[in-house]
Parts: C-alpha cells; structure tokens; sequence
C-alpha cells in the first residue's frame, strides 16, 4: 500500500535516493538564505527595522542547508547537483513569484513594494514548508538518523511562517491590504503549479533510482495531480488566508544557527559522527 510514511521510508533506506533528497533539501534552503541575506541588506529605509528579522531568516535557512550536507556526510555521501527540473525555489523565480535574482544581485534599494512582495511570496512557500515538515514530524519524527532534525527544521518552518503572518498584517493596517491580497493570490496559484511539477520530477527521479514498477510510478503520479487539481479548486485559500498568530516577535531573537561556534547542537553531533 502507498503511504507518505512508506515512500520516505523507502527514501530514507537507500543511499542514491536519500543523496538526492538531500541534496534538493539543502539547494533550496542555501538559495533562501542567499535571497533572505539580500533582502535584509537592501531593503528601504522605512523598513529597516524588519532587516534583523528577515536576516534571521535567512540564517535560518542556512543552517537547515548544512543540517541536509551533515546528513549526507555522516553516511559518507557527497553533495549531488540539483536536477534543474527539480529546482522548486529557481521555477517559482521563472514564473515571476518572488523578488528575481537579478534584482538581488544589485546594489540598489529595494522598495517597500518589494518588501511586500517577498513576505507574501514568503507567507505562500514557507505554508507548504510548514505543512510537510509537520508530516515529517508526525511519521519520522522518533527517527533514529533525521528525527532530530526533522525536529529542529519544523519548529524553524513554523516560526517563518508565523513571521509572515504578522508582519503581513501590520503592512495590511498600513494600507498596503488590496497588494497583498492580489500578490498572495498570484503567488498561490503559480506555487501550486510548480509544486506539482517538482513533485512529479521529484518522484520521477526516484522512481528510477529505487526501481519502482510503472504501476508505482503511475498511482504516484495520478496522486499528484489529483492533489494539484484539489488546490487548485480551493486548496489554495489556505496559503492567502492572515490570521495573527499566538506568538509574536518569534524571528525577535538571535539567529541560533550563525556560522562559527554559534552551530546548533544537532549540526556538531551530525559532523563528530562517523563519517562526518
């Protein structure tokens, strides 16, 4: 029988499979704390008080990047380049979701515009982060090799996701409502489009390396478009819905995960393992 839980399993217990994995998982944290650490450098005067916060963010993310290579390297594996069609955070880029690296790239201001643009691109994307790591934590959680940092990356997802939440409904209050509402809507519809994509490529991928029978592969890939066709009729409401959560300030702190000896527990235990 299929299962989320069987199909990680199976990810999980095979050396080409979980290289891949891992290697997707630490590509899109890397380029979320590249884009976090440029928003929070440029970003315009009238929101420099969000600089510290969005950098924490990007720190973050940086460190969930080396969490997935110190995964890799205590089973002796090395870094796999990214198949590009499975490259979640440069398809949304193509689509015009987000701020475009280019834009990053120069030594100019962003707007507050733009400032907006990236918490709702961000509000979108780190719900469909949240949603899968608390699957993860729900199947894997107790796992002997990645449960602790299933653990550690959910609590992070959870927080970014409350940060965008607040954050956004302070700017909604500052008149900035009917951009959100249109942003997250576009961002949305162009997200789950191009999750189904990776999806599909993703499995794809894996179907090969694992040697899935075509009957597998298929009921796996009729389950991902049955998916996509669920939100694309209305599941995609939950990714543009604000609602102020129970915790505030939750990005307020010192990013716990800054390169040097600021490397959280889980990432030294990872690297003084065996084959690390």
């Amino acid at each position: 029988m299929l299962s989320a839980r069987s199909l990680f399993q199976e990810i999980v217990d095979n050396d080409d499979s979980f290289q891949l994995f891992c290697a997707i998982a630490a590509s899109g944290e890397t380029q979320g704390g590249w884009e976090n650490a440029r928003i929070a450098a440029l970003g315009p005067d009238g929101m420099r008080h969000l600089a510290p916060k969005i950098t924490r963010h990007g720190a973050d993310e940086d460190k969930h990047g080396r969490i997935s290579n110190a995964l890799l390297r205590k089973r002796g594996l090395p870094p796999l380049p990214v198949p590009p069609e499975t490259d979640y955070t440069m398809l949304l880029e193509r689509r015009g979701i987000g701020l475009a690296h280019d834009k990053l790239r120069r030594e100019e201001a962003l707007t507050e515009e733009d400032i907006v643009v990236y918490l709702a691109h961000s509000r979108v994307t780190e719900q469909r982060a949240a949603d899968q790591m608390d699957m993860l934590v729900e199947y894997f959680g107790d796992h002997p090799e990645v449960g602790k940092a299933i653990h550690l990356i959910s609590h992070d997802e959870d927080n970014h996701l409350a940060y965008c939440h607040e954050e956004l409904l302070r700017l909604v209050r500052s008149g900035y409502g009917r951009t959100i509402q249109r942003v997250l809507r576009e961002s949305a519809l162009a997200e789950i489009s191009v999750y189904r994509d990776v999806s599909l490529a993703v499995m794809a991928h894996m179907g090969r390396l694992l040697h899935w029978p075509a009957p597998k592969r298929a009921a796996l890939a009729a389950g991902i478009h049955a998916m996509y066709a669920y939100e694309r009729f209305s599941g995609w409401h939950r990714m543009v819905s604000l609602r102020m959560p129970e915790r505030l300030d939750v990005l307020g702190g010192v990013p716990s995960g800054m390169p040097g000896p600021a490397h959280t527990p889980h990432e030294r235990e990872l690297r003084a393992s065996p084959g690390a």
